[in-house]
């Protein structure tokens, strides 16, 4: 049996933060204190952040044949993820450029392969093995988005949750499906200004994460509340998907919606405590210890 199967991005994150990141045209040269190469990618942080908290995952994705392909699966195999279906395309790798300013970023990515993933990608017994089916950036996979229902139901049929993390609409256009699929989803995940935008009336169980102000869950129109954990933040790249993998993993260890949502809020709560979306992601017994 499978806790987790994830499908979705996998591209590394390369941030850059400290001192004046805004870029300004012109040919203008600025200094920055430091750039990293990260795991980036919405699904492959939720991948290893639930690998982090003890459970069985496995992505599906779609890399190039380049460095940044070898690096993201290099990455996920040290941290206990699965990745021997992810395909490797002729595209390159997506990558994310990510300029972080004190708990804000801009982010500009470069989709590559991960436009190129498509659900006959995902192995129907990986889908019958699987516990719950978390697909990341919803609206960046657009070979993946139009078949998606498809999955939904495999993954029903084979007694499995299902929950989609949309991680915002670079079109602006907030549809994709979407809508349309919320009710036959299990979990929709969305901050508050996606929750604004989609109308998720239909999904029997809609999250709201809200930052250092906690989260929401809404389940047959009742609103159930819990609070994060104070920390320091250095870098907020990732703290949802961290989110995401908690209230998955608070589901499957039989966990209520309240106490799911807190274990989630201290779940992306101390992933801030370093650069970058995996650095800092906690245990479970850390994020139990820390839940409010």
């Amino acid at each position: 049996m499978l806790d987790l199967l994830v499908v979705g991005d996998c591209n590394p994150d390369l941030l850059l933060a400290g001192g004046d990141v805004a870029p300004e045209f012109g040919q203008a040269e600025k200094v920055v204190d430091e750039a990293r190469l990260l795991v980036g990618g919405s699904a492959t942080i939720v991948a290893c952040a639930a690998a982090r908290l003890g459970l069985s995952v496995a992505l599906v994705a779609a890399v190039g044949d380049d460095l940044f392909g070898r690096f993201m699966l290099d990455a996920l195999a040290e941290r206990g993820v699965d990745a021997s279906e992810c395909i490797v395309r002729t595209r390159p790798t997506g990558v994310t450029v990510a300029l972080v300013r004190g708990d804000d970023r801009a982010i500009l990515t470069a989709p590559g392969a991960m436009t190129a993933l498509t659900a006959a990608d995902v192995p129907r017994r990986l889908l019958e093995r699987a516990r719950h089916v978390h697909v990341g950036s919803y609206y960046l996979l657009d070979g993946l988005r139009p078949e998606i229902a498809g999955l939904v139901d495999a993954a029903h049929a084979a007694g499995a949750t299902f929950s989609v993390d949309p991680q915002g609409d670079p079109s602006g256009e907030w549809d994709g499906g979407l809508p349309a699929l919320a009710p036959s989803l299990d979990v929709l995940f969305v901050n508050e200004g996606e929750h604004r935008m989609l109308r998720s009336d239909g999904c029997p169980l809609v999250v709201v994460k809200r930052g250092r102000r906690g989260a929401w869950a809404i389940v047959d129109g009742e609103t159930i509340e819990a609070g994060a954990p104070q920390v320091q933040p250095v870098d907020a790249t990732g703290a949802g998907d961290s989110f995401d993998a908690g209230f998955i993993a608070g589901r499957l260890r039989g966990m209520g919606v309240r106490e799911s949502l807190a274990l989630a809020c201290a779940c992306g709560a101390l992933s801030t405590r370093a650069l970058g979306g995996t650095a800092a992601q906690p245990t479970l017994d850390e994020a139990l210890e820390a839940a409010v």
